[in-house]
């Protein structure tokens, strides 16, 4: 249960469906809505399985690059931290788009740059590939699929109902949920760095050697 919870809160807190709603209702501007549909549901799709594949090739990428998991940490958690601060500003992307832009790429926007990298960004490929190499067990790597696929269902079923909840909850509340979900994020992202760096400091510490004063 700790590490299923610990997948949901990173997971929907990086991919953070309500700060996407503002730019999606942009860009989608003057579409239907079985076109609106649609976007979202390709976009959704197309996240999870880049998700996925990142999070079970994540071993590979590690050793093809001489990558450390604890260094993969480190800059996870900065990462993390950043992301978190800007949402606890309430900092949104805002994208100004012509409507003759829309109806060009409208088919387009479902892979980018709704899906990457707004919604698969480098903050949730990085969290994937990261909670992966913890999950020892299974059972825990079932968990963390799971969790990102429940994670993408609530990202399709917000983005559907984005007009109506852009009107229930107003610009007001958005900046609270977002200010609470980068508090949240932003603890997540010093554990993250913690547990990367204790793991260095201490085998630097075991390199340095000690001298002991000869009387």
């Amino acid at each position: 249960m700790p590490f299923a919870l610990l997948c949901f809160t990173s997971f929907f807190t990086l991919t953070n469906p309500l700060s996407i709603m503002p730019v999606f209702l942009t860009m989608t501007d003057g579409l239907g809505e079985d076109q609106r549909k649609a976007i979202v549901k390709r976009a959704t799709i197309v996240s999870f399985i880049t998700l996925v594949m990142f999070a079970v090739s994540g071993q590979l990428l590690f050793k093809f690059f001489g990558i450390s998991t604890n260094g993969f940490r480190i800059v996870g958690g900065v990462i993390f931290f950043s992301i978190g601060w800007d949402m606890l500003q309430a900092r949104i992307t805002k994208v100004k788009l012509k409507s003759d832009e829309i109806k060009t790429y409208a088919r387009d926007i479902s892979v980018t740059p709704l899906a990457i990298p707004m919604i698969c960004g480098p903050g949730t490929i990085t969290n994937a590939i990261v909670l992966m190499e913890d999950a020892d067990t299974l059972w825990m790597q079932v968990t963390l699929i799971a969790s990102i696929a429940v994670v993408y269902v609530l990202t399709f079923i917000i983005l559907r109902a984005a007009t109506r909840i852009n009107k229930i909850i107003g610009e007001t509340g958005n900046n609270v949920m977002m200010r609470l979900m980068g508090l949240i994020l932003m603890v997540i992202a010093i554990e993250f760095f913690t547990s990367g760096f204790k793991p260095i400091l201490i085998d630097i510490l075991r390199e340095v050697p000690i001298q002991i004063p000869v009387m």
